[in-house]
C-alpha cells in the first residue's frame, strides 16, 4: 500500500477519559476509497475512534496521520473534507431545504443550490416536494437520519463516518443509507468508517471489519472474547492455568495471563474447530457443546459466519460451503468447538 492509498495511518494511538484508557492502537492503516466497519460492544472505543478520525477530538498520545500529514483537531485542511455523521441526528430548527443546504451556504457555494438539494434528498429516498419543505420536527427518527445523511453528501467529502447509522431506522431506510454510503464511494471515491451493531447489514456494504474490544483493535474482524471471573484450575501444581466456569457445568481451560492485569482472554476464529462429537483422550483440549444459532454470508468473500452458543457465550467462526456441506450444519444444529488452552491471547 503506497502513501497515496492511505486516507488514514494511526501509529502509537493511546486515548484517555480521566484515567482510563479508552483506546490503544499501535498501527492503523485505512485505505483511500475504502469501506472499514467496526464491530464491539458499547463501550469499546468505537464512538472515540470515530471522533479521532473525525478531528472532533486530540488523542492523548500519539500522531493521525491525514495523507501522509499530521493533523491535528478542526484543523482548515480536513474541515471541509471530512464528516461525521452520529447516531442521533443533529438538525438545525429549520426546514430540511435549509438543513441540507446550511454546508453548501457555510461554504459560499450557492450555484443550483436548489438542485444540488434535491437531488441529495433522492440519494436517500426522500422525494424534494414532499420533504424540503418539511420542518425539522416533522420527521421520523428514519427520515431524520437520512435528512442528516444527505446534509453530508451534498458536500462530497473525502471521508463519511457513520456512527450506528441504522440504529433508529426502519428496513426501508436501512438499505437506502447502505445505497447512499456505496454511492459515495463510487462516484466520488469517498473513504467510509461505519460503526454498527447490525452485522448483516456492516458485512454487505463494507471491505474490511475491524472489532474493538476495551479500545483494542483486531483488525480480523469480529474475535471470540471472554471475559471473567477466572478461577485457578485445581490441577495439582499447576499455575500456568486457569477456568472459566459456566452455568451448564462446562469448563473453558485457558492458559493463565502473563500480566495481572489482562481481564479478558481473545479465541481466534482460525484458532477453533467444528464438528459433532467429542474427542476420546483429549488431555486439556476445550470441547465445548453448543448449537449453531446463526450463519451469516459474507457475499464478498464467500464466507459463511456461523454464530455458535455455547450457553450464555456466543462463539463466531468462519466456516467455507465445504466445511458446512461436509458436516451439515444449519441454525439449530448441535455441535462440539475445539481450541487448545494455549491458542489464547489475554488482554
Amino acid at each position: 500500500m503506497t502513501q497515496k492509498e492511505i486516507t488514514y495511518h494511526l501509529k502509537d494511538i493511546q486515548h484517555y477519559y480521566g484515567n482510563t484508557k479508552v483506546l490503544d492502537i499501535a498501527d492503523l492503516k485505512i485505505k483511500k476509497g475504502s469501506i472499514t466497519g467496526l464491530i464491539g460492544p458499547n463501550g469499546s472505543g468505537k464512538s472515540t475512534l470515530l471522533k479521532l478520525l473525525a478531528f472532533a477530538q486530540k488523542p492523548t498520545r500519539g500522531n493521525i496521520f491525514y495523507k501522509g500529514r499530521i493533523e491535528l483537531p478542526f484543523s482548515p485542511t480536513v474541515r471541509s473534507k471530512v464528516t461525521l455523521l452520529t447516531q442521533k441526528p443533529y438538525l438545525l430548527k429549520r426546514t430540511v431545504f435549509e438543513n441540507i443546504a446550511y454546508g453548501l451556504k457555510i461554504r459560499k457555494d450557492k450555484k443550483h443550490l436548489k438542485e444540488r438539494v434535491k437531488k441529495a434528498l433522492l440519494t436517500v429516498g426522500l422525494d424534494d416536494q414532499k420533504f424540503a419543505v418539511r420542518k425539522w420536527h416533522e420527521l421520523s427518527g428514519g427520515e431524520a437520519q437520512r435528512v442528516s445523511m444527505a446534509a453530508r453528501l451534498i458536500l462530497k467529502p473525502e471521508v463519511l463516518l457513520l456512527d450506528e447509522p441504522i440504529a433508529s431506522v426502519d428496513t426501508e431506510s436501512a438499505g437506502l443509507i447502505r445505497k447512499a454510503s456505496l454511492k459515495a464511494r463510487d462516484n466520488w471515491g469517498a473513504t467510509l468508517v461505519i460503526a454498527s451493531h447490525d452485522l448483516q447489514w456492516l458485512y454487505s456494504i463494507s471491505d474490511r471489519q475491524l472489532s474493538i474490544f476495551k479500545g483494542n483493535i483486531f483488525s480480523t474482524g469480529l474475535e471470540n472474547i471472554i471475559t471473567g471471573p477466572f478461577l485457578k484450575s485445581g490441577i495439582k501444581s499447576d499455575g500456568k492455568t486457569l477456568v472459566k466456569k459456566l452455568d451448564d457445568g462446562q469448563i473453558i481451560t485457558l492458559k493463565a495471563p502473563g500480566k495481572k492485569t489482562c481481564t479478558a482472554v481473545v479465541i481466534r476464529k482460525k484458532n477453533i474447530a467444528i464438528s459433532l462429537e467429542k474427542q476420546l483422550d483429549n488431555g486439556l483440549l476445550n470441547q465445548l457443546s453448543g448449537h449453531i444459532v446463526s450463519m451469516l454470508l459474507e457475499e464478498k468473500k464467500e464466507i459463511i459466519m456461523a454464530t455458535i452458543s455455547i450457553h450464555n457465550l456466543a462463539f463466531i467462526l468462519r466456516l467455507t460451503s465445504d466445511q458446512i456441506s461436509r458436516i451439515n450444519l444449519y441454525p439449530g444444529k448441535k455441535v462440539i468447538l475445539k481450541f487448545h488452552p494455549n491458542d489464547v491471547e489475554w488482554i
